[in-house]
């Protein structure tokens, strides 16, 4: 069977990712580090709390109680290359023309819907894809405005005073601190399906976030073997 490599992923969107991962990753940590001192929030209906955010069991789990000044640190450090990487990467997708692959475009909705339906197994239909499918797209770019949202509601917490006029934008302190908690949840949820849709899609599409390259045969379909010594290289950019 004839294969192709096709270039798919830019080195500098390969670098931004993988220092956005832990990153990320610390900033939810340290985050919670923080809000164990005043967990506060919870699933509500009414008065009556469905579940607090978080259980004892869940902090004790993890080790979290007392290591608020731990948190403190690590959060008020990491937070400006968190922000810078977001910024670098917004600039790159910008003015490389990257968004055109990425933000969602009319017909977008109906088609991530059917390829949720897919994956779910509830339905044989398999919408085309192209770089990223319609569901990635809007993901993708809902990411980065939680990201921004998270850079504006943290900035409110952090300096409720130099910046109050942003506080009070947001609603005041408190709302604003509620907004970055539950700007923390979603981008937990993402990391949580954005993982399990890599491990579902396989090692070639894993590895074109390492190489920039993926496998695939003349039709198109991903090959899930290692890169073959007679393969075609394609795709623009392909040469960098």
């Amino acid at each position: 069977m004839a294969k192709k490599i096709l270039h798919k992923h830019p080195l500098t969107i390969r670098w931004l990712h993988w220092i956005n991962f832990p990153l990320m990753t610390l900033m939810i940590w340290s985050g919670l580090l923080i809000y164990w001192a005043n967990g506060i929030y919870g699933i509500k209906i009414f008065s009556y709390e469905l579940f607090h955010l978080f259980p004892a069991w869940f902090y004790e789990v993890l080790g979290i109680p007392f290591r608020l000044a731990e948190g403190l640190t690590l959060h008020f450090f990491f937070m400006w290359f968190f922000i810078i990487n977001g910024v670098l990467y917004i600039a790159y997708t910008t003015f490389s023309g990257e968004w055109r692959t990425l933000i969602p475009v009319p017909g977008s909705f109906k088609r991530a819907l059917q390829v949720t339906l897919y994956d779910l197994g509830l339905s044989k239909y398999h919408p085309p894809q192209g770089k990223y499918n319609d569901a990635q797209r809007i993901a993708y770019t809902g990411v980065i405005f939680l990201g921004i949202a998270a850079t504006i509601t943290g900035l409110a917490i952090y300096k409720p005073t130099s910046v109050s006029w942003l506080t009070t934008i947001l609603g005041g302190y408190e709302w604003a601190r509620f907004e970055h908690f539950w700007v923390m949840n979603f981008f937990f949820l993402f990391f949580l399906v954005h993982v399990s849709q890599v491990a579902k899609a396989g090692w070639n599409n894993f590895r074109s976030m390492i190489t920039g390259y993926e496998v695939l045969t003349v039709d198109g379909t991903p090959i899930e073997n290692g890169m073959p010594q007679n393969a075609e290289i394609k795709g623009e950019g392909a040469k960098q």
